[in-house]
């Protein structure tokens, strides 16, 4: 079925649809993963965000109930050069593009993913508008530029969860909504490190990692107050990675800064950014940002360097903080952008990258056992 995907600088592609008739909108983005198309899909990071695999064949393993990072399929539309309908793997249950089209997602092939990639990055992220029923590009052109931005959008708070609940072998455990959050409701741990993980978009690999480092996890919502998690009495704070901008999420701000000093933290990507806002820093959009496997970071401290997988289109300004308080302790090999910090002071780190990304590389798993070892010298 013929697709047209339209960018707001008038820039058209011709493309076909492969999960049937439909519209969608959203800022375009490329990712360059040759693996991990379902962990992509349900990443809420990508709320809100049509996404470009740069790999060309996509959708020949399937798809399965376990490879999965959310509940649903966050991102707007799925783009690809060309689509697999008949995956050939012992784990698939089914193919992608029923996956897609089961959950409203649209889905296209056939486009020019090369000649699109190589665009956004000259010219930097963009919104976009896909469609089977206009195909007119001054049209459809003219629509996706009355369309919302998302720099000014809180989008964490359209993925976080609306109820709290404890995380175990791959289960949610909800608390009733009629149950006080305080520390009563932890269960018997026997000395494992209690762990309260803000939720503005949080990856279940993150909590599976958590979990395996030894932890208690209970995922709180992103707007929790830092008077309800000082009434939970946990080891650690967790910060979770999440969508967009994260000026916009200045109740999370405001509630990290009363938390500073309080427990040991520990964020990752969106996490990153919501701390450096809290320790007085400023955060600025990409100009492509950083979505994929294989990008290489070193860490300062150590001088390796690890190789990363990433998800993030905003980033923290290394020249905003404070360098009395906080260190910089790692960075990125390709535009030398801000990947970790660590405060001189209090127990507190957070990385830009996904040490949990599965499918990824393993180099940065040590960052959990570290928030382990400084919630152990803190209990």
């Amino acid at each position: 079925m013929k697709a047209l995907l339209a960018l707001e600088d008038g820039r058209t592609f011709p493309c076909r649809s492969f999960t049937g008739h439909g519209e969608s909108f959203g800022e375009v983005v490329f990712n360059t993963s040759m693996t991990g198309y379902q962990e992509v899909l349900t990443d809420p990071s990508y709320r809100g965000q049509m996404v470009v695999m740069t790999y060309p064949l996509v959708g020949n393993y399937g798809v399965n109930p376990v490879d999965v990072e959310s509940s649903r399929i966050h991102v707007s539309a799925f783009i690809l050069r060309e689509y697999q309908d008949f995956p050939c793997n012992f784990r698939a249950t089914g193919s992608l593009g029923d996956y897609l089209l089961a959950q409203g997602i649209l889905g296209v092939d056939c486009l020019d993913t090369r000649a699109l990639t190589r665009h956004l990055r000259t010219a930097g992220a963009m919104r976009a508008m896909i469609s089977t029923r206009d195909l007119d590009p001054a049209s459809l052109t003219a629509r996706v530029r009355q369309t919302p931005k998302m720099e000014g959008q809180d989008l964490a708070s359209t993925v976080t969860t609306g109820q709290a609940y404890f995380w175990k072998n791959d289960q949610r455990t909800f608390v009733k909504p009629a149950t006080p959050l305080n520390a009563s409701v932890w269960p018997d741990h026997s000395g494992r490190p209690k762990v309260a993980a803000f939720d503005f978009g949080v990856k279940y690999n993150i909590l599976r990692c958590l979990e395996r480092a030894g932890c208690d996890v209970l995922v709180v919502p992103g707007a929790t107050s830092a008077g309800q998690i000082r009434s939970l009495s946990p080891d650690g704070v967790f910060l979770s990675n999440g969508p967009g901008d994260p000026e916009p999420v200045s109740y999370a701000v405001d509630t990290i800064r009363e938390l500073i000093g309080y427990k040991p933290i520990f964020g990752i990507c969106l996490g990153i950014q919501l701390l450096g806002l809290a320790l007085g820093g400023r955060t600025y959009k990409l100009k492509f940002g950083h979505h994929g496997a294989n990008q290489p970071v070193q860490n300062l401290i150590t001088r390796k360097v690890e190789v990363t997988s990433q998800n993030h289109g905003f980033a923290v300004d290394v020249n905003s903080l404070d360098p009395e308080l906080v260190e910089v302790t790692h960075i990125n090999l390709n535009d030398r952008t801000v990947e970790g910090f660590r405060h001189k002071k209090y127990p507190l780190f957070a990385v830009q990258y996904h040490p949990e990304a599965a499918p990824g590389p393993n180099d940065a798993n040590y960052l959990f056992s570290q928030f382990v070892e400084q919630m152990k010298e803190y209990m």
